[in-house]
């Protein structure tokens, strides 16, 4: 009984490598799905923003007058 790994055969191999491309493809999708959340995101959280600062302008500019 040895603990020495053993090299799988070619079709064992070639399973495992196409298995792990699909894999990656699928990260990929799903990091380019993030990417785009994530600017729907700040494009929101810019215009809650600008919405929020502009509704302070005008509670100013009221208590002002």
């Amino acid at each position: 009984m040895s603990n020495q790994p053993r090299i799988p055969d070619a079709e064992t191999r070639a399973r495992s490598i196409s298995r792990l491309r699909e894999l990656v493809q699928r990260m990929d999708r799903n990091i380019a799905e993030l990417d785009e959340f994530i600017v729907r995101l700040e494009a929101e959280n810019n215009r809650n923003f600008e919405a929020a600062r502009q509704r302070g302008n005008a509670k100013g500019k009221a208590s002002r007058n």
